[in-house]
């Protein structure tokens, strides 16, 4: 599961410094409002789904990813992310 996420990560970095033309990826990373875009629209097909009781998986996965592209756009580190959620621990 988390080879998944790191995977993922990996390729936002890769793709970030290593541009891949044509790649969807390189678009997002590039492209800071289709990112933000994205971010909120994968969101709200999510809370859709949920509410609807379908699709539920795809759209949460959806959300992950456009999520960490647009993290890794903004130079937020999902370490960093990682971390804040760890002090906050009860």
């Amino acid at each position: 599961m988390l080879n998944t996420l790191e995977n993922l990560i990996k390729l936002a970095r890769e793709r970030k410094f290593s541009p891949n033309e044509g790649s969807y990826t390189n678009k997002l990373l590039t492209d800071k409002a289709l990112s933000k875009a994205k971010v909120l629209e994968e969101v709200d097909e999510l809370i859709e789904a949920v509410e609807k009781d379908s699709n539920k998986i795809h759209e949460a996965a959806d959300v992950f990813y456009h999520l960490l592209i647009y993290l890794e756009a903004n130079d937020i580190k999902i370490e960093e992310v990682m971390s804040e959620l760890e002090k906050r621990k009860k």
